[in-house]
């Protein structure tokens, strides 16, 4: 998402270069400050938007790498960023963000367009982003730029209950056994979505202790798994809820295994609740959480470059969080 006013001449600006851990203090200060004002343009005056949890920023700018792109002002300041992310032919971009005084400017384009041309260089076949859907600026933003929306994800939550065994984890298994299972986890995605692989999503989860990835099996073969994070989102926060980043599973009959050792997990992390992002696409998905006593949180549109959409799998789900 990224906050735009109405065009004036373009500030200079240099980039992009690539973000460093070393950066996450002054990007949290352009993000807070940039959708704070968003937020206010928006009829909300007085709400502040907190710093992100300075390792979900570790994790945004190590699972972009070379896509984590910033743009510095004369000064060296932090202008403009925007976290762009490739996972095999999918492609997104978020957190992004121009500096409030920068807005309007054309910085906001250039940041954007820069991010698409990365990934198509990449090959990626999914192009998309997601943003907030009452706020129009930002979606004739995106459209002006061959962005087309689609339709909403909701965020629906869970209790955190406990289930009759403990759920199987990635994060305790031996190295060599992890090493396997992250093959299985590429394999499942590849036969469900071809050319998705969230393999670095997974393990990158793991070495920085945000959370786990829960497994399912039948008859000794991978049927799902759902990438998690437990950690809290906003800084100096209590860990509220255990958020589903990714989930993957065979066939859609086995989300009730999966939604119980989601709910076993997160009481065992010390969280109160599962939040499932969930695509619009998955309409029969939405009715099995709703029966389930789930409830609805937010919502946000999930725009995709034209020519760039996702295509849904014939079989089995697959859902992959556009944001952090």
């Amino acid at each position: 998402m990224a906050s735009m006013r109405t065009w004036r001449p373009a500030a200079h600006i240099d980039g992009p270069y690539r973000a460093r851990v070393a950066d996450i203090a002054p990007l949290n200060v352009v993000f807070s400050d940039a959708f704070s004002e968003r937020y206010r343009r928006d009829g909300m005056v007085g709400v502040r938007v907190p710093n992100l949890n300075p390792q979900i920023w570790r994790y945004a700018i190590e699972d972009a790498a070379e896509g984590a792109m910033i743009w510095r002002d004369g000064r060296g300041d932090i202008a403009a960023f925007n976290m762009v992310h490739q996972s095999g032919i999918e492609g997104w971009m978020g957190p992004l963000a121009v500096r409030t005084e920068y807005q309007g400017s054309g910085t906001g384009k250039e940041i954007v367009l820069r991010g698409v041309s990365w990934l198509k260089e990449r090959g990626a076949r999914v192009i998309g982003l997601e943003t907030m859907p009452r706020t129009m600026d930002n979606i004739g933003f995106y459209s002006s730029m061959g962005f087309v929306p689609g339709r909403l994800t909701i965020t629906l939550t869970l209790d955190a209950a406990s289930a009759d065994h403990a759920p199987e984890l990635l994060g305790r298994l031996g190295m060599r056994d992890r090493d396997d299972m992250l093959a299985e986890c590429r394999g499942l995605t590849g036969s469900i979505c071809p050319g998705h692989d969230f393999t670095r999503e997974l393990d990158l989860t793991s070495s920085l202790a945000l959370g786990d990835t829960v497994l399912l099996h039948e008859h000794g073969l991978l049927v799902g798994f759902a990438l998690c994070h437990t950690a809290p989102l906003v800084e100096g926060r209590a860990r509220e809820e255990l958020r589903v980043l990714k989930l993957v599973l065979a066939r859609e009959e086995l989300l009730d295994d999966m939604v119980r050792a989601l709910g076993d997990f997160a009481r065992r992390s010390g969280t109160h609740r599962v939040a499932f992002r969930v695509q619009g696409e998955y309409a029969s998905l939405y009715r099995r959480l709703v029966g389930l006593g789930a409830r609805v949180r937010w919502t946000d549109l999930r725009m995709s470059l034209d020519g760039s959409q996702e295509s849904h799998p014939a079989s089995g789900i697959l859902m992959s969080n556009w944001e952090i």
